[in-house]
């Protein structure tokens, strides 16, 4: 069985080039040759090469072996991961000595025996394996580490619930994390998507491996691959180093892709090819890296919908939803509420080092209040409470902007322009739209704090801007 990798030998004696392929073809699976040093640079761009065997002198310099520490020099800084073997006809001890210091591998004296090449390119085989897998592994902690500095941190939290529909929703979890199959997670912004995507990684077999996410909603079209499936150094302008994507930091682990519903056509056929044939390619670079992940999406949109508009790709969506979760918003499990605010008032009392509780009738309050941005509007708004309350009561006025009484009647409170109010209606679009602009009136203006208040990401607040024209 020929070894598998590839081999370029360089030099501008033809019979040399013939005699080392001839022998090296029998155990190599790839062996390129050339006369011409000057085109190490493009061949080393165009694919993954694993060891180098290199003349220490071409028409130049006949002895000296200064062309060959040249190209050494060169050849380490485009790809420290390759192994260079220099051959010269004038074994010189100094020489060799100084081409192992210069990043040489080995050094070799031409005529050559066949056994001693063999066991030299063998060598620098094994070595190469060695720095590409030492490579891999630190590029893949940068990777994990940014991965991680992005992550939104909301996994954090515990994913709870104890109504029927959460139940229903649980069992479904239970089942399908037992298999590899696609999952896609369907749901209102805020109803905890990504802490159901983290409840399917831990019920996994896969849950002693990686589990990554991506937000594709946060990020341009122009990092979309890059992103997903990485890039090598020099591959663009801002590509300083290699970069490996999401889909090689989650090889044997869980993939996560939030806000799937915002990809444009061309990145849905990009995204489908690579599921399609579990490889990616990073930009820039030419060898196909397989994986194996576990794909779990999520989205807010209708992605039924969507395909019959034409935003969203029929093939795709077969693809990513084998089994799809439909996690119900908050007013739909409103027994929920006391479990999720006695869950979030310990939390945030622990970590602002308060001591705070709810009365019964402030709690009916909170069960009747629609919570538009669910579950993450609960969480932020009890967490404001908890800094903002002065007595041992949590104060809810600072969690739902309303009077308690006007929260439960549906009659408007006018003792404060900045209140929410109902107007008899629970039309939950003219609510959310409401509580949009009520958020940004109440931070003047400002979107990121607006965002916070209410639960949701910027680019989900940037969107009900654009829906209601606020």
């Amino acid at each position: 069985m020929k070894q598998e990798g590839t081999i370029l030998i360089v030099d501008d004696n033809s019979d040399i080039l013939i005699a080392a392929k001839l022998l090296l073809k029998k155990h190599y699976q790839t062996i390129i040759t050339t006369d011409n040093p000057f085109d190490i640079e493009a061949q080393i761009a165009s694919q993954q090469i694993d060891v180098i065997l290199l003349d220490m002198n071409f028409s130049q310099d006949a002895i000296s072996g200064k062309e060959g520490f040249y190209w050494l020099k060169k050849i380490v800084e485009q790809d420290p991961s390759i192994v260079v073997l220099l051959m010269t006809a004038y074994g010189d001890i100094q020489l060799a000595v100084d081409a192992i210091k210069a990043g040489a591998a080995d050094f070799i004296a031409k005529p050559w025996q066949n056994d001693q090449l063999l066991g030299a390119v063998a060598a620098a085989f094994a070595h190469a394996k060695d720095k590409q897998q030492v490579g891999k592994l630190t590029r893949q902690t940068q990777g994990l580490n940014q991965a991680l500095n992005q992550s939104s941190g909301s996994h954090q939290f515990a994913f709870l619930g104890q109504s029927p529909a959460m139940q229903k929703v649980f069992s479904t979890i239970e089942r399908a994390a037992l298999t590899d199959a696609n999952i896609l997670i369907t749901g209102e912004s805020g109803t905890g998507k990504e802490l159901a995507a983290h409840a399917i990684h831990q019920a996994s077999m896969r849950r002693d491996n990686t589990f990554i996410s991506l937000d594709m909603g946060a990020i341009s079209e122009s990092l979309f691959e890059s992103e997903l499936f990485g890039h090598k150094k020099g591959a663009f302008t801002d590509a300083k180093s290699d970069k490996v994507g999401r889909f090689e930091l989650a090889h044997e682990g869980s993939l996560f892709l939030d806000e799937l519903g915002n990809l444009p056509m061309s990145q849905q056929t990009t995204l489908l090819a690579a599921l399609q044939n579990r490889q990616v390619t990073p930009i820039g670079g030419n060898k196909p890296i397989s994986v194996d992940i576990r794909l779990i999406c999520a989205t807010n949109d209708n992605l039924k919908q969507a395909v019959d508009e034409g935003r969203f790709r029929q093939d795709l969506l077969y693809r990513i939803n084998t089994i799809e979760i439909r996690l119900p918003p908050l007013r739909e499990r409103a027994v929920d509420i006391p479990l999720l605010v006695n869950y979030y008032l310990e939390h945030f009392c622990h970590k602002y080092k308060r001591q705070l509780e709810v009365n019964s009738s402030d709690m009916q309050c909170l069960q009747t209040y629609p919570w538009p941005g669910n579950v993450r509007e609960l969480a932020h708004a009890i967490e404001r409470a908890v800094i903002l309350s002065e007595s041992e009561f949590l104060d809810i006025s600072t969690v739902i902007g309303t009077n308690p009484t006007a929260a439960q009647t549906g009659k408007e409170d006018t003792s404060d322009t900045n209140t929410l109010t109902f107007e008899g209606t629970f039309n939950l679009e003219e609510i959310e739209q409401r509580t949009v602009r009520a958020a940004l009136k109440h931070y003047q203006g400002n979107v990121s704090n607006a965002a916070k208040a209410l639960g949701l990401t910027r680019g989900a607040m940037y969107r009900r801007l654009e829906k209601y024209d606020l």
